[in-house]
């Protein structure tokens, strides 16, 4: 299951009260107080793991608390701390305070660990207490309440390469065949409801994420179709893939600039990240067709067919390609009629894909 967005309690634990004792020892005819302090509550941290990838282990959670601390006890004895709560996230978490939707913590990185909320002081034992004119204090302090917060988790997930594209374009078959990820694919509109994550190995050390959003369409930046739910996810992606169904009723042209309005209206950012083309679905036209609609999209975009191809793409069919060392953002890597069914520029995307998500991390390193 997957869940993006929870609202629930935390709450840190309350400090133990201190304690109220007066020696009683044989030969200590007049022995003092000695009430120890009460301990600590629990704090709450968040801890973010990488091999987390879901919220649903807080799904019907509506309070969570950390424990709290023990009350002090006589000779001196402190209360045992409360037990920390710690409440393990996937990377791309935000935690925001549910009532004026403030953003408190942006979590990212795996092995991050914040504190959120501290606990509660312990109260002093009446050992504090005693002085000249009262010998024998009979009150200690109580434990400090803990605090509490109405939070909300929302999970942005984090992706080296973000696919995008309308409904029953292939993205869920090229996840499938690219990575180690399983979705559902079927021939029909919007099989994809939730994101998908797949790692893509590309030799026995390198690999990069690949994101498979489910399909975005025409307003979706109003709040139509399914696309507005899960356009945050890929706000976080390093570079984008376009696909365009070069064998749809919808031509690869309009569906190509509708993609680019839709990703703009919602984030200029966004519409600004590296990205690359594939043009889908290839194995449905025969070679011909694919050949002069894909010269005619090239072209329609403002390009001509052609340059660098150091990845092996199929020189029978049409393609454009940048030089990475002469990369310009503005214009996509590279533009690839494919077929992920009939493996048709499948392992030159791949490794395409790779170098664009080099470039992306390269420009990340730069601007830290």
């Amino acid at each position: 299951m997957f869940i993006d967005s929870v609202e629930l309690r935390v709450r840190s634990g309350k400090g133990g009260h201190g304690a109220v004792s007066f020696r009683r020892e044989k030969f200590v005819p007049k022995g003092g107080p000695d009430g120890g302090d009460g301990g600590k509550g629990g704090d709450v941290y968040f801890l973010v793991d990488k091999n987390s990838h879901t919220l649903s282990h807080f799904k019907g959670k509506r309070l969570l608390k950390a424990q709290n601390g023990r009350p002090g006890e006589g000779r001196k004895r402190h209360g045992k701390k409360g037990e920390d709560l710690i409440l393990t996230v996937p990377p791309g978490t935000q935690v925001f305070d549910a009532e004026s939707g403030e953003l408190l913590l942006d979590l990212v990185e795996d092995g991050q660990k914040v504190l959120f909320l501290e606990g509660g002081k312990g109260g002093k034992g009446n050992w504090h207490f005693k002085s000249p004119s009262n010998q024998r204090p009979t009150y200690a302090q109580p434990g400090l309440p803990g605090q509490e917060r109405h939070i909300r988790l929302e999970l942005k997930l984090i992706a080296d390469v973000g696919l995008v594209g309308f409904p029953n374009v292939g993205k869920s078959t090229l996840i499938a065949t690219l990575s180690n990820a399983k979705p559902e694919i079927a021939n029909y509109e919007f099989t994809t409801l939730t994101p998908k994550l797949g790692v893509v190995r590309v030799g026995e050390v390198e690999s990069f994420v690949m994101a498979d959003i489910p399909g975005i369409i025409a307003g979706a930046s109003e709040g139509k179709g399914l696309g507005l739910q899960f356009l945050k996810h890929i706000e976080r992606t390093k570079s984008l893939l376009f696909m365009i169904d070069l064998a749809s009723f919808r031509d690869p042209l309009n569906q190509y600039k509708t993609l680019r309005k839709e990703l703009a209206a919602f984030s200029q950012a966004l519409a600004q990240r590296n990205f690359a083309i594939a043009l889908t679905k290839i194995d449905a036209l025969e070679r011909e067709e694919v050949a002069s609609r894909t010269t005619r999209f090239i072209e329609g975009i403002g390009l001509e067919p052609g340059g660098v191809n150091r990845y092996g793409f199929d020189e029978n069919y049409p393609y454009f390609a940048q030089d990475r060392e002469a990369y310009r953002r503005e214009l996509p890597y590279f533009v690839l009629p494919i077929s992920a069914v009939a493996h048709i520029n499948i392992e030159p995307l791949k490794y395409a894909l790779y170098d664009l998500v080099q470039l992306s991390r390269s420009d990340e390193a730069d601007r830290r």
